[in-house]
């Protein structure tokens, strides 16, 4: 059976490195990890797929949520035959990554990467303006949000190329699946517990200018997690694998070694 996602799976899979699977984030697409990709492929099996409504995969109206999009990437790692990976999410990606540790366990997620993200649920106040914009992007499309959060998204002294592509997975997004991820998403569980027991090496990174997911709520994160490292990339706000992949792709080459000599 085909798998259900639209994926990239690059670099050999002959390699003793463990494999890579990149998770995005809200609301964007597989092609936010092209530095990524072009960076690791080269020496490691590196697997970037669509979530669920997102870019190329399905859309389903409604609700999706999180343990949904876990499932998904279960089904797809199953499908393409690997055992147990470092799985790596950014944004909304990081608390699917989240939730992929706490349905898969250390035996198949040997790494955890979280990028730009945090753990805590749902305010109640969060839960209805998830909601309300949801019934937004329904009614209006995704030109409107994009053009408001694109600030927000990436440092004032991105690279212009990098800003055009940010928003281009903006607006390319479908709104039914943008409109189900968030009303999911408002419905999270508290990851908190959890990360005080993973026992797999942990990457926490999270650029110095965030303003969704601040220095703050990456250190309070970082302070959770039993084995993990803490990682600050300079001038860059909520993508910074897009805006410093340089810096980005040091830190997390540096934990993929670490990963690769464990036992």
């Amino acid at each position: 059976m085909p798998p259900f996602l639209a994926y990239d799976d690059k670099g050999s899979r002959s390699t003793t490195a463990t494999p890579l699977l990149l998770i995005h984030g809200h609301p964007f697409d597989r092609t936010m990890w092209r530095p990524q990709l072009t960076a690791f492929a080269a020496g490691r099996r590196v697997i970037a797929p669509d979530l669920r409504g997102y870019g190329a995969s399905p859309v389903t109206p409604g609700s999706t949520p999180l343990s949904r999009f876990a499932a998904d990437l279960e089904d797809l790692l199953d499908a393409l035959g690997v055992p147990a990976c470092v799985v790596a999410g950014l944004s909304m990606g990081g608390q699917i990554a989240m939730e992929c540790y706490d349905r898969l366990g250390p035996a198949r997620v040997r790494g955890l990467v979280l990028a730009d993200t945090f753990p805590a649920p749902e305010t109640p106040e969060g839960r209805r303006a998830r909601n309300a914009m949801a019934d937004r992007l329904l009614r209006e499309g995704m030109r409107g949000y994009a053009d408001e959060v694109l600030a927000k998204m990436v440092a004032p002294d991105a690279d212009p190329a990098v800003r055009a592509h940010v928003h281009r997975m903006m607006t390319a997004t479908d709104p039914e699946g943008a409109a189900a991820a968030l009303r999911g998403r408002a419905e999270r569980p508290d990851y908190r517990p959890l990360l005080t027991r993973v026992t797999v090496p942990a990457l926490v990174v999270v650029g110095a200018d965030d303003e969704y997911t601040p220095v703050s709520d990456a250190e309070a994160m970082h302070a959770l997690l039993p084995d993990a490292a803490l990682r600050v990339i300079d001038r860059s706000a909520h993508m910074p694998n897009l805006e410093r992949p340089a810096q980005f792709n040091r830190a997390l080459g540096e934990f993929l070694a670490r990963v690769d000599q464990a036992p």
